[in-house]
């Protein structure tokens, strides 16, 4: 018979437990010829808490080779990140678009 202080059995079932890291996902965005060099800092200011010596960096690379990466995150955290750049991009009338890769 188990009694209430009996945690062996317990102890057990926590030790079969495997913890896996969560899934990351690149976040990327792609240039176009109309969203302005401004907006694209401004969004990796705002939304990535990005420095503003990054933000131009990131920027300069999406301009000059056609994509670049912001940063990596849980899917959670990169596709909402992404649902509100496309959200800023139609507020302001840009047709800028991000979006996510696996790791």
């Amino acid at each position: 018979m188990k009694n209430e202080y009996d945690y062996e059995d317990d102890l057990a079932l926590e030790e079969e437990i495997e913890l896996k890291p969560p899934s990351m996902y690149k976040v990327i965005f792609h240039n176009d010829d109309y969203t302005s060099m401004e907006f694209v800092v401004f969004v990796l200011r705002e939304i990535f808490h990005k420095s503003e010596i990054d933000s131009n960096k990131i920027m300069l690379e999406v301009h000059v080779k056609g994509t670049g990466i912001v940063g990596i995150y849980t899917h959670e955290v990169a596709t909402t990140n992404v649902y509100l750049v496309e959200k800023l991009a139609e507020e302001y009338e840009y047709p800028f678009r991000a979006s996510i890769e696996p790791v």
